[in-house]
């Protein structure tokens, strides 16, 4: 006799058997354990409620570039997600499985967006958005393995990070804010030190033109390390400005901390909660460190101004110089500073930087030479990009001739003054010169991107590995799982390797097709243009082992949508001649071609269009195409719903009761509540013309569901804003 199971083990099977110690009996269709843990961890019958204290806030931007904010209070975790996506949240109240939101999202938008929901709940789950606290098992198991203390944790973090974070910042913020700084909110104390900020610069012009006073001296390495003391010190105050903004208007600091930034040390401050404030709240708090400089300054330069023979008053100076030449860096809008994030919350461009460079990159000369008309909002984004641009070039003079006329004099001293000299001339240089050291290692791995880029080409080229693992790609996806060994082996003989940076477009809406790709790594998004407004709406996101591009080929059409990398990926690419070539070879692959036809009759219906090649395999698995009769019942009012269907021609009524509700045509769909909710058909569907619809069934769908929780395909988009100076 078999001994009955203990632990973990036993509690669950008794439970199942409605044993001891159980009192509720085993779910129906459960079979045995492993039934009922299946049921329990079925994704899509998962009932997602938000936590009570999550905020979601819209932004209505003027240019149609709508976003939502979600912010996780007790984290501090910040999620930017689509407006569609923010209204799935209202759907995740715990009364609703996944395939109750995606019935929704379904009647909503016309189509099947697995892998939207999937991917926003796995996001949500893993930010602890969920009232279900979420267990990383995986970095549980790591520290376990490899205990260390506090300090060495520290040690290691900054070895890696180069940084050091305080996570009690707030509650230090607060403190300056309640005893004091909140009264610089209020008008009687704002407006006087917002006229010491302008009277201070005013009489810097003055006393700098009188020509008293001049950089160097003596003293110029004492005078050195007053001044990078006196720098850290206005700096702290520069990020305080920052963070009690924060807390004025009863948001976070998340934390703060200092780093050494490509050889620079800095100063930071994460206000990512900033993110959710309103537009003009927000440029409040990125004026606020500049804002703090120019109080700490104008104080100097008065005093300076009322006493000049003060023997301090040469440190004052040079220092309010350097003040007011960091200030003004900080404030053009041009710089990804201060200035940046005012300007862009002006004009409601969030990601006014990228998105201006990534148009000049890949998409401005293409339309000025195929002479597309270019939009309001591209126009913009083009000025702007040239402007930074120029504005890079004239900086690195206006640097060079701000660095020589003024600061030649302390350098030369700096540099002839021994060791002690020549190391404090280098602090200085790190300190003021960071955002050029900044700007060269870009360069330098930009560059680096590109040799290496070629680098992998010749290696593929001389190398049969990445061929064979490029087979292996091709031959998993369903779409072709008919080709021979032969013609794969033809196929990865021909195959080619291409690299795209994140941003620029593999293909864009509207291209004649000229090749089809397989994802070797990365993820890349599908992109549904708006030619005549400029919005744009992703359909789907694709990961490696996906392929794209193929169905183009077949029917010769413009592509439909636009393919842009969200991050640096990496694709396998088979052109047209080759591709047509097997094709044609119908004897070695006799159903290669009608399946990629069938594939491609299913995209062109609106509810399949956001799909991945393997959701369309199990669709012409799992469905196909019938043909009804003008007054035949599809469906009938109180049947078992079965399937799903898609019109693709025909007219049909639907119809309640005895009374004619509604008629649908081509595009539309039906039959989705009871297939995925497990409920009587609610109406009737009668065809009126002859029609021709595709026809899925449950089980087809339901496992489109698993896989699309499976796919992996998911980029977190984490969102931040992270002061450093």
């Amino acid at each position: 006799m078999t001994e009955p199971a203990t632990g973990i083990y036993g509690a669950i099977a008794g439970r199942l058997d409605g044993g001891a110690g159980s009192d509720e009996p085993a779910e129906a269709g459960a079979e045995g354990l492993w039934g009922e843990l299946s049921l329990r961890l079925d994704p899509s019958a998962n009932m997602p409620r938000l936590r009570d204290d999550v905020e979601v806030k819209v932004f209505r931007l003027r240019w149609g570039n709508d976003y939502a904010m979600i912010a996780n209070p007790t984290d501090l975790l910040h999620y930017q997600v689509s407006v569609d996506d923010a209204e799935l949240l209202q759907l995740m109240d715990g009364t609703r499985t996944v395939k109750d939101i995606v019935v929704e999202r379904l009647q909503g938008s016309g189509e099947i967006e697995l892998d939207d929901v999937a991917d926003l709940v796995t996001l949500l789950r893993k930010g602890n958005f969920l009232t279900e606290r979420y267990v990383d098992t995986t970095e549980i198991v790591r520290k376990a393995s490899d205990p260390v203390s506090k300090g060495r944790a520290k040690a290691r973090e900054f070895a890696k990070t180069l940084s050091i974070e305080w996570s009690g910042a707030h509650r230090l913020v607060a403190w300056f804010y309640r005893n004091g700084l909140r009264y610089f909110f209020r008008p009687l104390v704002s407006i006087p030190s917002g006229l010491v900020a302008l009277l201070g610069f005013v009489a810097f012009i003055s006393v700098h033109l009188s020509g008293r006073f001049e950089l160097g001296g003596r003293n110029a390495a004492l005078q050195t390390v007053v001044l990078l003391a006196m720098d850290y010190v206005l700096t702290f105050i520069h990020e305080l400005g920052h963070a009690v903004v924060l807390v004025h208007y009863e948001r976070k600091v998340k934390s703060a901390g200092f780093m050494i930034y490509f050889g620079s040390p800095a100063f930071f401050v994460e206000s990512a909660d900033g993110l959710m404030l309103e537009r003009r709240q927000r440029i409040v708090q990125s004026f606020a460190g500049p804002y703090a400089e120019l109080v700490v300054s104008g104080i100097a330069a008065l005093f300076l101004w009322a006493f000049p023979d003060n023997p301090i008053a040469p440190f004052l100076y040079t220092w309010a110089l350097l003040n007011y030449f960091v200030v003004f860096l900080n404030l053009i809008p041009l710089l990804e500073l201060d200035g940046y994030w005012i300007f862009s919350d002006l004009i409601q461009v969030p990601d006014l930087r990228p998105r201006s460079l990534q148009f000049i990159r890949y998409d401005l000369w293409r339309k000025l030479r195929s002479r597309e008309r270019i939009t309001k909002q591209e126009t913009g984004l083009a000025l702007y990009g040239i402007l930074g641009v120029a504005f890079t070039i004239l900086s690195l003079y206006t640097a060079y001739f701000f660095w020589e006329t003024v600061f030649g004099g302390l350098i030369s001293e700096l540099w002839n003054g021994g060791l002690v000299g020549k190391v404090l001339l280098l602090a200085l240089a790190l300190f003021l010169a960071g955002p050029l050291l900044r700007g060269l290692i870009s360069l330098f791995r930009s560059l680096a991107r590109k040799v290496k880029s070629v680098l992998d080409a010749i290696r593929f080229k001389l190398q049969t590995r990445w061929r064979v693992e490029a087979a292996t790609l091709i031959n998993g996806s369903p779409l072709f799982d008919d080709l021979s060994e032969d013609l794969l082996s033809d196929l990865a003989g021909r195959v080619t390797l291409g690299r795209y940076p994140a941003g620029k477009p593999v293909f864009r809406q509207g291209d004649r097709p000229r090749a089809m790709y397989v994802v070797r790594s990365g993820s890349l998004q599908v992109i549904e243009e708006e030619p005549e407004t400029g919005k744009e709406r992703v359909i789907r996101t694709i990961g490696r082992g996906d392929t794209f591009g193929e169905l183009g080929l077949i029917d010769g059409a413009p592509r439909s949508a636009t393919v842009r990398p969200i991050e640096e990926t990496q694709l396998f690419e088979v052109d047209e001649s080759t591709f047509d070539r097997l094709l044609a070879d119908t004897v070695n692959a006799p159903d290669f071609a009608p399946t990629l036809q069938r594939a491609a009759e299913l995209r062109a219906l609106r509810p399949f269009a956001g799909l991945s090649a393997s959701d369309v395999s199990l669709l012409l698995e799992h469905g196909g195409w019938v043909t009804v009769p003008p007054g035949e019942t599809v469906i009938a009012e109180g049947d078992e719903g079965d399937a799903f269907y898609v019109v693709e021609a025909g007219q049909l009524e639907v119809i309640q009761g005895d009374e004619a509700i509604g008629t649908m045509g081509p595009g539309a769909h039906f039959g989705e509540i009871a297939l995925l909710m497990d409920v009587p058909r609610t109406a009737s569907v009668v065809a009126r013309t002859p029609a021709r619809l595709f026809r899925l069934d449950r089980e087809g769908f339901e496992q489109v569901v698993a896989r699309a929780f499976r796919r992996g395909t998911l980029v977190a988009p984490a969102a931040g804003r992270t002061a450093q100076h």
